[in-house]
Parts: C-alpha cells; sequence; structure tokens
C-alpha cells in the first residue's frame, strides 16, 4: 500500500528533541550537530527543540526554545523545564515524520506527548548514564527510581539506539526493549597527525614543548576523575598534563591541580581542537563513567596511543596492549605503569598510535549517520504499517 512506501530522503522530516545545545559542548551536542550535518547533506529537514539559553538556528535548521528551568542534580548543563504552547505550535507546523529523543528527561518528555499526540513514530538514543552518576556521587538510593523513570520513557519509544554494545546489552537486560547500536564515528581527515602544531604544543605545555604532552578531552565534572592523574605526572618525570574541556568541576580540579605541570586550556573545537590532539603525545582518560567515549576515537585517530579506563565503548575501539592500554577504574598505579611504559619506549609509543589510527579509519560519521537515516526509514515504514493494519482490522 501506498502508506508503507519508504520516502525519500528529500521527504524525511526529523523533529530532535534534546536537554543541552550549543552554545553549550557536550558529547550530545557534538553528536547532534553532526546528525543535523548529515540530514542537511542528504536533502532532508529537521527541527531542534532544546530547553535553556541556545543559538536561534544551526546549518539552516531552526532551534526552538522550551522554557528555560533549573539545572539537573549530576548534570547541571542540563536544565528541567516544561514545554510552552509555542514551541507545541512549531511541531505542529513542522509536522515531522519521525521524532528523535536524544537523552530524554524533561524536553524528551515533551517530545512524548507531541509526538504520541499526533501518531508520530520515536527514535530514542542513550547517552549519558544517570545511573551509575548515581552510584559515583553516592546517591545509590536514586538507582532503581531512576532505572524505573528511563524504561517508562524508553518503552514509549518505537526504537532505541545505544552508543556501544556493553550499553545496549545492559539496557535489554532492563526490560527497555529491543535496542539497536548507533556506534561513535570519526572524522580522519580532521583529527589526524599534524606537522604544524608547534605552537599549540608551546602553548598547552607553558611553554615547555620538551616535556611529554600528555592529554585529556572532555567534560571537566568529577565522574572524569582527571584528578586521578595527578600522580601520574608526580612519578614520570619530564610530563606534562593538558586538559581540554570545561565544566563544573574546574575551579575544584584547578585546586587538586596546582603545583603541578597542568594547562587548563578550557573548550577547543574546529581546528584548535584538532591542532591539540595533534601536538599531544599520549592521551589519558581515567573516566568512571562513559557511554561510549568519542573523546577517545578522535585521539586514536590524531595516531596518539591511549590510556584509559574500561568504561562505555572503550574496549569495542582498543585492543589492549596492541593500540592503547585498558585500566580498571581508579586502578591509578595500573594507569602510571602504561603512561611510564609509553613514555620510556618511545618506538612502542609510535607504534601503538599508528595502529590506533589504522583501528578507527574505518568508523566514518558518513557510514555511521547513514545508518541512522535507513534506521529512521524503517521505524516510520513499520509505524504505518501498523497503523494500517489497525485500521483494516478494526474495519
Amino acid at each position: 500500500m501506498s502508506d508503507t512506501i519508504q520516502l525519500s530522503n528529500d521527504q524525511l522530516r526529523v523533529a530532535i528533541f534534546t536537554e543541552t545545545f550549543l552554545p553549550k559542548l557536550d558529547g550530545v551536542v557534538t553528536i547532534i550537530c553532526l546528525t543535523l550535518d548529515h540530514l542537511r547533506s542528504i536533502g532532508a529537514e529537521a527541527i531542534v527543540f532544546s530547553p535553556g539559553k541556545h543559538v536561534e538556528s544551526y546549518n539552516g535548521f531552526p532551534v526552538v526554545s522550551v522554557t528555560p528551568g533549573i539545572p539537573m542534580p549530576m548534570y547541571p548543563e542540563i536544565t528541567m523545564s516544561v514545554p510552552m504552547r509555542k514551541s507545541h505550535q512549531r511541531f505542529v507546523e513542522f509536522n515531522p515524520n519521525v521524532v528523535h529523543l536524544a537523552n530524554p528527561w524533561c524536553a524528551g518528555l515533551m517530545g512524548i506527548r507531541f509526538a504520541k499526540k499526533l501518531d508520530i513514530p520515536i527514535v530514542m538514543s542513550f547517552h549519558t548514564h544517570l545511573m551509575e552518576m548515581a552510584k559515583f556521587y553516592k546517591l545509590g538510593f536514586l538507582e532503581k527510581p531512576l532505572w524505573g523513570l528511563h524504561r517508562y520513557f524508553y518503552k514509549k519509544a518505537d526504537y532505541r539506539l545505544a552508543t556501544s554494545k556493553r550499553v545496549k546489552d545492559e539496557l535489554e537486560a532492563h526490560n527497555f526493549g529491543p535496542t539497536g547500536l548507533w556506534r561513535r564515528g570519526v572524522d580522519s581527515s580532521m583529527f589526524a597527525p599534524g606537522t604544524d602544531v608547534a605552537e599549540t604544543r608551546r602553548q598547552l605545555t607553558n611553554g615547555n614543548p620538551d616535556k611529554t604532552l600528555l592529554l585529556f578531552v572532555g567534560r571537566v565534572a568529577p565522574e572524569k576523575q582527571i584528578e586521578q592523574i595527578r600522580p601520574v605526572l608526580e612519578a614520570i618525570p619530564n610530563t606534562h598534563l593538558a586538559i581540554v574541556g570545561d565544566g563544573p568541576y574546574r575551579d575544584k580540579l584547578e585546586q587538586l591541580m596546582a603545583g603541578t605541570s597542568t594547562t587548563f586550556a578550557g573548550y577547543l573545537k574546529g581546528e584548535a581542537l584538532s591542532a591539540a590532539y595533534a601536538a599531544a603525545d599520549i592521551f589519558v582518560f581515567p573516566s568512571a563513567i562513559e557511554t561510549f567515549g568519542l573523546v577517545v576515537a578522535e585521539a586514536m585517530a590524531a595516531e596518539l596511543p591511549v590510556v584509559s579506563t574500561r568504561v562505555g565503548g572503550v574496549p569495542e575501539l582498543i585492543e589492549n596492549g596492541v593500540n592503547g592500554f585498558i585500566f580498571e577504574p581508579n586502578d591509578v598505579d595500573q594507569m602510571i605503569t602504561h603512561v611510564r611504559q609509553l613514555v620510556e619506549t618511545p618506538t612502542l609509543c609510535k607504534e601503538m598510535g599508528q595502529k590506533a589510527r589504522q583501528s578507527v579509519q574505518a568508523l566514518t560519521w558518513k557510514s555511521i549517520m547513514d545508518d541512522l537515516v535507513t534506521d529512521y526509514h524503517r521505524v516510520i515504514t513499520q509505524h504505518r504499517s501498523t497503523a494500517t493494519n489497525n485500521t483494516l482490522s478494526s474495519g
């Protein structure tokens, strides 16, 4: 029947609900922007709904506000909000054929209401593991209610997406329903070894470019456990740490890292971020919580050996001892051992970096976003088919 014929890409209309958006920068915002870039490239239409202060458009797509609210505990960049009548009007006027809720919370609840009211299929993607955050912040009593709340949200989706196989298995084990993989990619042309990065290296090392430059990139928050790199700096002579990123923990972290050879570079993006990766020697990632680890893939593309905790999708990227090193969260001694091995064996450092780049070059954003668009089309087709069958059976 005509109702179940798949749309062409230029007929695809995607409404995206996200709890945070530009100018804030985090992994979710990065993925949403890459998704919008891809939708633009294939001729699809999109609209973004997000709370708080943000840009009014991105790549020609409108970004619609919902009322600002209070910061969410554990993740203050996300604000809890309620829908405005204007946002519902914009949603109806846009007339999407699929709704994508990224890490649904308050804006996500609004998206569910809007989509259900107009009988539009829903795709939800899981990005931030609040249940693990609750444990980390010693709020274990919230873990079970949070699982229940997330399950309530995600069961309302026509399809769910996880960023790693570990998270996919975990969601299915908690009865979220069938869940697919939306892996992370990397732009190997943007993140690549560089030759003209001497000035960046000088800046990131505070004028000491001969030191071994360790790099961390990501949100500066307690669960990233960046302060655990301090013992690495103290144990291994002639090392320097550059921290690229910002967040609610920065002031505290600056106190914890006082007296060490550390540079706080703040948020970097575009060429400045690429240059930071290219200027470094080793990427160190001691995070306790992660759903994938996009920055790990970026570092590997830049030919950096990575020393990372076993979190999120990192084990799907790193073959321990071959293209990087993995250690268990909070095993600082093992982190020191791995970094020391790379510092004291330059040939291993170089070979591991080369293998790291080779292993992620096939993870192109185009192929990964093409898979997402295929999922959109499939969900739309199945939803329409189900609606048609229900109409026929009721008739």
